[in-house]
């Protein structure tokens, strides 16, 4: 891949010879690229080739990410915050942040603390009343729900299943009556277990999306059914990413509270109109509430 020299931000274009870009003093939670390293922001560029520390996810793909993009690592301190850090490691960061200094911190592929590392980490930063600033850029969960062909006025972003057999039926038991898409992120080796579970609490119908690899080389998108998702997946184990989206369930009326509008309705109404009327209020047969309106 072709690299790009280091692009000059607009505050160092306006104002030569500032402190490091003019950045703030605080922390920079920096998105990166979910594969494509061309999806990087040029704000992010700028923030890592002006901060003072970097502290990644993963030191290995963001140095990386850096070199691809020409922005020099020039001596700075380079730390290693993850899943696994130590105290001792979230403390290195809050002592850089307390010495006035701007801390770039970057998740391995896309927004840091979507289901990624990094919350306890702007929580200690906020409790020590430093500054806290979003670089936004590329998100898994984002591109899905825009490729998914599902509704996407209402969605909710519920993280990972529970990896026990028990724990995960109950958790989408109780998801099953959601009024939007749902989007989850899910381990490449649970993906047929979870859609089997998904099935028993959902039913096989209900539409769902498969997104693996989103941006790279092998992206897939698989639209079809729970039930269809499930045989896939349950006999060839996914690889890579694994994005799944959910649609949401549909209202299952009251046969009592249909009735008793259908009555109301034909205290002023024909049948006809009153059957109309309230079918298309529940969504239900317009012939099935005439043939009700019949037995009064």
């Amino acid at each position: 891949m072709q690299k790009r020299p280091p692009s000059k931000s607009l505050s160092e274009e306006m104002s030569k010879g500032s402190n490091a870009g003019n950045l703030k003093p605080g922390l920079y939670l920096v998105s990166t690229p979910l594969g494509n390293a061309r999806d990087i922001t040029l704000r992010a560029l700028d923030v890592l080739r002006d901060a003072d520390v970097l502290a990644a996810e993963d030191t290995r793909t963001l140095r990386r990410l850096m070199e691809i993009h020409g922005v020099p690592l020039a001596g700075r301190r380079m730390i290693a915050y993850h899943d696994h850090s130590s105290p001792r490691d979230r403390s290195a960061v809050l002592g850089a942040l307390k010495d006035g200094k701007v801390v770039a911190y970057a998740s391995e592929a896309g927004t840091p603390l979507v289901a990624d590392p990094g919350y306890q980490l702007v929580q200690d930063a906020l409790a020590e009343e430093q500054s806290v600033f979003p670089v936004p850029g590329a998100s898994a969960m984002i591109a899905a729900i825009s490729v998914a062909g599902l509704p996407s006025d209402r969605f909710s972003f519920v993280g990972f299943p529970p990896s026990q057999k028990t724990a995960r039926r109950k958790f989408f038991e109780a998801l099953s009556t959601d009024k939007g898409t749902l989007i989850l992120y899910e381990s490449p080796k649970r993906l047929g277990a979870s859609l089997a579970d998904a099935v028993l609490a959902m039913g096989a119908d209900r539409p769902a999306v498969v997104c693996r690899e989103l941006t790279k080389k092998f992206e897939e998108t698989r639209r079809s059914t729970l039930g269809e998702l499930a045989k896939i997946y349950g006999d060839t184990p996914a690889r890579g990413e694994i994005v799944l989206l959910i649609s949401a369930g549909e209202d299952i009326a009251d046969p009592a509270e249909i009735e008793a509008a259908l009555r109301k309705a034909l205290e002023t109404q024909k049948l006809k109109d009153a059957a109309r009327d309230v079918a298309e209020v529940f969504g239900v047969s317009r012939r099935d509430l005439y043939q009700l309106g019949l037995t009064f």
